[in-house]
């Protein structure tokens, strides 16, 4: 692509969710999504590829629904209340409408069809925008809205933490498996915004990092299958040892960063006296473990076939840039130490 044209592209997807971060009208909100919408299509379809141009052209679909939705339920509002600040939608049926499309457009259950499917058509590296910075605009329009159904924002979180633990199970291919893990993290983050929305924004934040380091360490190391995760360790001996380290933070195992936003959730979960709810969140985090660990033995513990005597390939160095992967590897590692610090931030 034309260094120029990418530019503009990347220049419209960060001025989108900017002016949806700034508003405070539907309509201003509604437009920032569409501008980030419409800057990101190009960057999916380039490669050309019929899986790219397939994965686009669903992706695009159900954005569109999604903002059609949020620009129905904005407008019933208006109509209902005579307000369009977003902290003013007091109509109940335009704060589930919103809501339920919200959750199409980040792509939590059960609207998360589309979501596994659109990112195994895409390279690693708009994969990972896709996974990241997609989320922020809209994640921040929930945090916004003031009266939340309780309902629908816990069963959207639990469903999501249960089919992004079990969609995970049989699956092979490596953005699969992570589109999966975003459904489950998404879930963690929306069960706990109606009592703690800094809490989420702080999921957010160790989400972004800790998925950064995963999609960067498969983009050094070439590898889109668990079976070419076990020819890793030849090509890249340090990111083999510290990719089973960043899995392991996903699963949310301590002393990983992790293990912090998933243990003030249930601590929080258990302050607003909902202690079934912390227990089976706790317990869908199980289900997701498996895949995980699953992932780190491809890495750690397996070889792949080979009919050759020589059972290393040619190592080559590689060209890609690490100073940032070694900073997401970081923050994703040793970041627990500091959950006292950040709490008191947070409160």
């Amino acid at each position: 692509m034309n260094p120029f044209v990418l530019t503009t592209l990347i220049s419209s997807l960060g001025l989108g969710t900017a002016i949806t971060f700034s508003s405070s009208h539907w309509l201003l909100a509604w437009m920032g999504l569409e501008i980030n919408t419409l800057a990101i299509l190009p960057i999916m379809s380039n490669s050309h590829h019929p899986r790219a141009v397939e994965a686009t052209t669903k992706y695009f679909i159900t954005q569109a629904t999604a903002a059609a939705l949020i620009l129905f339920a904005s407008t019933t509002n208006a109509w209902m209340t005579g307000e369009w600040d977003i902290k003013q939608m007091t109509s109940p049926t335009s704060t589930s409408i919103a809501t339920m499309a919200l959750a199409l457009k980040l792509g939590l259950a059960p609207v998360h069809f589309w979501l596994p499917e659109v990112l195994q058509g895409l390279d690693l590296t708009t994969g990972l925008i896709l996974s990241t910075w997609q989320k922020l605009a809209p994640l921040a329009l929930i945090v916004q809205m003031p009266q939340m159904n309780p309902m629908i924002m816990t069963t959207l979180g639990f469903l999501s933490m249960l089919v992004g633990g079990w969609g995970g199970l049989n699956q092979t291919q490596l953005r699969k498996i992570l589109a999966y893990s975003s459904i489950a993290h998404l879930g963690w983050m929306v069960i706990v915004v109606q009592f703690d929305p800094l809490l989420t924004l702080l999921s957010l934040a160790l989400y972004i990092s800790m998925t950064t380091s995963a999609f960067m360490t498969m983009n050094t190391t070439n590898s889109k299958t668990m079976n070419s995760l076990a020819n890793s360790w030849s090509k890249s001996p340090a990111m083999a040892s510290f990719f089973p380290l960043i899995m392991l933070s996903l699963a949310g195992l301590p002393p990983l960063s992790g293990f912090m936003p998933k243990w003030l959730i249930l601590q929080e979960l258990t302050k607003q006296h909902l202690p079934f709810i912390a227990t089976l969140s706790a317990l869908s985090a199980l289900i997701s473990l498996y895949f995980y660990l699953r992932l780190t033995y491809a890495m750690t513990l397996t070889q792949s076939p080979n009919t050759t005597p020589a059972t290393a390939p040619w190592r080559l160095n590689t060209k890609k840039m690490t100073l940032p992967l070694a900073a997401a590897i970081s923050l994703t590692t040793f970041l627990l130490p500091l959950t006292p610090t950040i709490q008191g931030i947070l409160h």
